[in-house]
């Protein structure tokens, strides 16, 4: 198994993978956001592309197997998580010019996104955050999961980094392996709106380095 970054071959030889690898780690938060699994698909596939931007592949570690993509964690230092969702903006209007999305969707996607913002509170400058995590079913229980947060832990403590944290929708069964590799509860968080969806409380679970 190598743990590689996402260079420009790697990028282009895995991007359609990358939706789904991100969508298995909140199915539910993601269904209720994007309303689409079109949407979402098409929104993560032009972020990968686009550095800077929440699902880019700058931000990602591929975990690689036999030249087979087993796992990836998209991580940064805390402050950029809301610098990079806002950095989506601007590919919304592209999505609708090349007709990967309907106009007409763009108004409930920008409220419910609103609303879901909520499930994810701020992360200060000292923190490392993971903002996906995920294995594809074939690889699980390979400690692949283990190898990819152990190495964003190490690197975010060479990087001087205090805290790492991340958020798991409590009803995720990594919340059981995020225990395990020593992150702990720090708070729930819920969403009026979303809990009407079904949406489940979601954790941030974190740690200090």
């Amino acid at each position: 198994m190598k743990l590689l970054p996402a260079t420009q071959d790697l990028k282009e030889k895995f991007v359609h993978e990358i939706p789904e690898l991100i969508w298995a780690t909140g199915p539910v938060s993601y269904d209720y956001h994007f309303g689409e699994r079109s949407v979402f698909d098409a929104l993560v596939i032009a972020s990968w592309h686009r550095d800077g931007t929440l699902f880019a592949a700058d931000a990602t570690t591929l975990a690689v197997e036999d030249g087979e993509l087993a796992g990836i964690e998209i991580g940064m230092p805390g402050p950029e998580f809301r610098s990079r969702q806002r950095a989506l903006g601007p590919i919304w209007p592209e999505l609708v010019a090349n007709d990967l999305i309907d106009a007409g969707d763009i108004p409930g996607l920008l409220e419910r996104s609103e609303h879901a913002s909520w499930l994810n509170p701020v992360v200060r400058a000292d923190t490392y955050y993971i903002h996906a995590l995920s294995v594809k079913p074939k690889f699980r229980g390979k400690r692949v999961g283990y190898q990819l947060i152990e190495r964003a832990i190490n690197a975010a403590r060479k990087d001087g980094f205090a805290k790492l944290q991340l958020d798991v929708l409590s009803d995720n069964p990594a919340v059981d392996f995020y225990r395990a590799v020593g992150l702990e509860l720090l708070a729930e968080t819920r969403a009026p709106n979303p809990m009407a969806f079904g949406v489940p409380p979601e954790c941030r679970m974190g740690m200090n380095l």
